[in-house]
């Protein structure tokens, strides 16, 4: 990766690289949050950075293949740390900023981390307080605030700012530093550790070599789903696989990336930025429709009306222009049909891609599947979804759908060197360069996963039609009903989540038992608003949730969902739950998987009281 960075540097020294916001002044005068405006770095200006990082990790004693950590949310720091980290020649931890002080020690302890970036204070009292338990851990650096001494011995806390300037020193002394530590990499060498998210357990160090992330970035390129004239919002915490892995492709193409991690600025970012390429998880998503069919429920009438007329004509044209390209390679359309989606165009999808910015080509989604009904409904509007499918073991991508060929139910073709393989029993199989190297220090987990001659286990069921993989459901979650049924709960909780604009999360849950039941949590920008107009106004979300009226909303949608299910798929009773899943309570990785063991546990009252009196024969 340090060779294809340099590389794209060499290329296109004076091209735009990235763009990230910079406050202009902390408050405005009414007191609001000031205004921010973006700075542009060009390569030379990355490259400029990048490599007094470098040397000043050399100053600090780290040699090839160290660990050196990054705990913080995505933003231009973390690549610069990260790039830095490569070509000096050591590799990255990864640690998500909102992992708890105990886990976060145990990550760094695990990799054998010596220097760790940390984004603020918040950060750095994670490891002070774990600091018995961090011998080899000797050097903190700070993006941001002051570079207080904690009260941790053998601990040096430094800012970034300082870090450069000590690199910008070393290199006065030892100018061929960078360019000899890049020179002497090997394509098999360490170039970062992540951990995995951990829906049961403790995670995993997945070893990633420079091999992986170099292949990724040649793969994105050729597959032609990134382009040398797209500008990329990335916003997707870069702690994750499916961050990560893009900033590979974007070094590979050139194009420039708008860099901004705070998820509660996205709809703000969108028309500033103007992206034509954004990556995301399908939650994002279900949150954008969810909260489209809001306004225009709210608005009552006609406008409502005309939405969902709207939203049946998008669904009906992507599924008819795609039918037809599959059969005879023309994403035709009958006459009425391409009549009704030109008028709905102008009603409701051109507010919609102008809400994106308006030169929106595409967005990659990933980590979790996405319901076709909502994959659909975007295509029809002109905001196409790239699903692909990816593991952290796989450095992310491994299939994907192309911007001029989208099959909606599928994760796409396999990208360029990437070989897929089903199993007797369903499993996908994976080879190629970017499956990891084996877990940090667990060669009989690796064993358990990678085959002598390469091929590695997802865990994951699926199958092949006319080249696109369809992934069905996790291995591990597919569970076998009393009656010897098996459920795939994942493509039960995806059709549930096209047909309700109310849900967040739901849980299937029927193992061994004789009917399926499902957990529910409620989006609280979405109900709440319904709930003030139906006679619940002042209540607080628990209280709404529990309300007859909540309930008689949520029943009408699954039964709706048992509609289109096998008999036995059905869900015969559900419970609301008081509050939404979350990272902080520990039911969602914060990849937003829910941690199914988890919610079981936290909620076994409320599932054995949906079982209690029923023929559990």
């Amino acid at each position: 990766m340090a060779h294809l960075f340099l590389s794209r540097v060499e290329a296109t020294p004076d091209g735009e690289a990235y763009r990230y916001p910079v406050p202009v002044d902390e408050h405005a005068a009414d007191g609001a949050p000031g205004a921010e405006q973006w700075r542009s770095l060009t390569w030379a200006q990355t490259a400029e950075r990048v490599k007094a990082v470098a040397a000043g990790l050399m100053s600090l004693g780290i040699r090839s293949e160290d660990r050196v950590a990054i705990a913080s949310s995505t933003r231009i720091e973390w690549i610069i740390a990260d790039l830095g980290n490569m070509c000096a020649g050591a590799a990255t931890t990864t640690v998500y900023p909102s992992t708890n002080a105990d886990e976060t020690a145990f990550i760094l302890s695990n990799s054998g981390s010596r220097a760790l970036f940390a984004e603020n204070a918040k950060q750095l009292e994670k490891v002070v307080a774990k600091r018995e338990d961090l011998p080899e851990l000797r050097t903190v650096i700070l993006f941001g605030g002051a570079a207080e001494q904690p009260a941790a011995e053998g601990l040096t806390v430094l800012t970034l700012a300082e870090l450069e300037q000590a690199g910008a020193k070393y290199l006065s002394e030892h100018p061929d530093a960078v360019t000899e530590a890049v020179a002497a990499l090997d394509k098999e060498q360490l170039a970062t550790l992540i951990y995995t998210s951990g829906t049961t357990g403790r995670p995993k160090g997945v070893r990633l070599v420079h091999d992986c992330w170099a292949y990724q970035g040649v793969a994105q390129e050729e597959s032609g789903l990134l382009r040398s004239d797209d500008i990329h919002f990335m916003w997707l915490p870069l702690s994750h696989v499916f961050g990560k892995a893009l900033i590979s492709g974007q070094i590979a193409t050139g194009h420039v990336m708008a860099v901004d991690g705070r998820v509660d600025r996205i709809i703000h970012n969108l028309p500033v930025i103007r992206p034509t390429l954004m990556a995301s998880a399908p939650r994002i998503f279900e949150k954008v429709y969810n909260g489209i069919a809001a306004k225009a429920r709210a608005e009552g009438g006609a406008k409502y009306k005309i939405f969902l007329w709207a939203a049946k004509v998008s669904r009906d044209y992507a599924r008819t222009t795609q039918a037809n390209r599959t059969a005879t390679g023309r994403a035709t359309a009958p006459f009425a049909l391409k009549l009704q989606h030109a008028i709905a165009d102008k009603l409701v999808y051109a507010k919609i891609r102008a809400a994106f910015g308006g030169r929106f080509r595409g967005s990659v989604s990933g980590s979790a599947a996405l319901s076709p009904e909502i994959g659909y409904f975007f295509l029809g509007a002109g905001v196409p979804i790239l699903e692909g499918y990816g593991l952290t073991e796989t450095s992310a991508g491994t299939t994907v759908n192309r911007p001029d060929d989208i099959r909606i139910g599928t994760v796409g073709r396999p990208l360029p060197g990437t070989e897929v393989r089903i199993a007797e029993d369903g499993e996908v199989l994976l080879r190629g360069p970017s499956i990891m190297r084996g877990y940090h220090e667990m060669p009989e987990q690796s064993a358990e996963v990678l085959e002598a001659d390469g091929w590695f286990h997802t865990g994951d069921i699926g199958d092949f039609e006319n080249g696109y993989l369809r992934i069905t459901d996790r291995k591990k979650d597919m569970f076998k009903t009393s009656g010897g049924k098996y459920v795939a709960p994942s493509e039960v909780e995806g059709k549930f989540k096209a047909v309700c604009p109310f849900v967040s999360n739901i849980l299937v849950i029927g193992n061994n038992r004789n009917f399926c039941t499902a957990l529910i949590g409620l989006d609280e920008t979405v109900i709440m608003p319904w709930a003030a107009s139906h006679g619940l106004a002042g209540k607080p979300y628990a209280e709404v949730v529990a309300s007859p009226q909540v309930n008689e909303l949520i029943g009408g949608y699954v039964k709706q969902l048992n509609g289109d299910l096998q008999r036995w798929q059905t869900i015969k009773k559900f419970t609301l739950l008081p509050r939404d899943l979350d990272i902080e309570h520990g039911e969602l990785t914060p990849s937003l998987k829910i941690k199914r063991p988890v919610v079981e546990r936290t909620y076994a009252d409320a599932v054995t009281g949906m079982y209690e009196g029923a023929n559990e024969a």
